[in-house]
């Protein structure tokens, strides 16, 4: 399996809904991935991004996984998977150590030593640091260092956010993912996935807002000045609009989804005339006015609590890249115009990059986080693995932007 791993990158994205799994195969000579095996199956025992059941996920894990191996042929035992729920924390932070005489150069250690420090007493006891991403530093006075690695100084300052999820949620994930015979090798929260599929470096550079809307939830995660500012994650998705209209127009789960992918609109239309759809061999109709009315009301509720995060971390209406949106609601139509409208900011449906090879629907926004997390497993792949920060670190001078994003997974 090792040198399998050293050629083949795989991601896996655990949604409360659907796992979705893919396969790339790593150039040799230009290092990009190409899809070589893609899966994806119903997944149980989710609620709201967190393992309810075991069984469950490790089922859908199993299917997926096996469907995407038998694609390409390979056999799959180590994948970067995705962590999803309310729980995951994002926290400004920083700290400072001494690092020794005015001739000391600064080394990993040192860097190791300061982003302990930066955690210490700002997480709770029952929380897991799952990455730190340092925006800058400070050397001895001198401000907005992005790579102090072999400077000279003593006294070594950091900026960072540090991201945190609560253990058991953690533990249950790696558990459902063991049960399939699959070993993490880096967990990765699901919005930071998805944005490393469909961001750009100009995007993160001048301010965006990544919004991944699945089933259950609604990953939310901001880039300014080439760095990762905010995640959170509210707990509200695409079910809620499908339950909405089952319940308003008084019919079944399975009929009311299948109504929201083909008719339904996040902009009201304003017409009344009826729709139809055929469902196990029979027809059932539906007033469009009805229709709008629900995902309305659900898709207003859902983007105040977008917003209202979005104020929380400051940058309300002040994205100049705007928003882009990925998951499997993003197919919801017109939800770009909803977005722009209710968020006063530019709106766009995200679109997975960064990869060769063709395959079917794999360029759209439902996979860009099983996308994402198969590119982070790629890049970490390219990286020299001496220790976890020395490959860390040579994302910094090899990737720029992307140095916030892809950390090893710390257990």
């Amino acid at each position: 399996m090792q040198e399998a791993s050293s050629k083949y990158a795989v991601g896996i994205d655990i949604g409360t809904s659907t796992v979705r799994c893919v396969i790339g195969h790593i150039d040799a000579t230009t290092g990009v991935p190409t899809i070589v095996g893609v899966g994806s199956a119903t997944n149980t025992g989710m609620r709201k991004g967190n393992v309810a059941n075991l069984a469950g996920p490790a089922q859908a894990i199993d299917d997926a996984l096996g469907e995407a191996e038998r694609m390409s042929g390979y056999q799959v035992d180590m994948a970067t998977i995705n962590i999803n729920g309310s729980h995951i924390l994002s926290t400004r932070t920083d700290g400072m150590i001494a690092v020794g005489s005015a001739t000391h150069e600064i080394s990993h250690d040192d860097m190791m030593r300061i982003e302990e420090v930066a955690t210490l007493g700002k997480v709770p006891a029952n929380r897991t640091v799952l990455d730190v991403i340092p925006h800058s530093y400070r050397l001895d006075g001198q401000d907005n260092i992005k790579n102090p690695i072999g400077m000279i100084g003593t006294r070594l300052e950091i900026d960072a956010n540090v991201i945190s999820v609560l253990t058991p949620h953690l533990s249950n994930l790696q558990k459902a993912s063991e049960s399939a015979k699959v070993t993490p090798k880096n967990i990765i929260v699901s919005a930071i996935a998805a944005a490393r599929s469909v961001l750009g470096e100009q995007q993160m550079e001048n301010g965006v807002v990544l919004l991944d809307i699945g089933a259950a939830t609604t990953n939310i995660a901001i880039y300014e000045e080439g760095d990762l500012q905010f995640v959170s994650v509210v707990p509200l998705g695409g079910v809620n609009i499908t339950n909405d209209l089952a319940i308003g127009l008084k019919t079944d789960p399975e009929i009311a989804e299948k109504l929201k992918i083909e008719h339904a609109s996040a902009v009201v239309r304003g017409d009344a005339s009826g729709v139809s759809i055929k469902h196990d061999g029979e027809i059932y109709s539906f007033n469009t006015d009805e229709i709008d009315e629900i995902v309305e009301a659900r898709l207003e509720e859902i983007f105040e609590a977008i917003n209202h995060e979005l104020k929380r971390a400051g940058r309300a209406g002040k994205l100049p890249s705007g928003a882009v949106i990925t998951g499997g609601t993003a197919k919801l139509k017109h939800l770009a115009d909803y977005a722009k409208e209710s968020l006063g900011l530019a709106a766009r449906i995200g679109k997975p990059t960064g990869y060769a090879g063709v395959a079917d629907g794999i360029d759209q926004p439902q996979f860009a986080t099983a996308l994402g997390l198969m590119l982070i497993d790629s890049d970490n792949s390219n990286l020299s693995h001496s220790n976890v920060h020395g490959g860390k670190k040579a994302l910094t001078s090899g990737l720029g932007f992307l140095s916030g994003l892809i950390k090893r997974f710390k257990s």
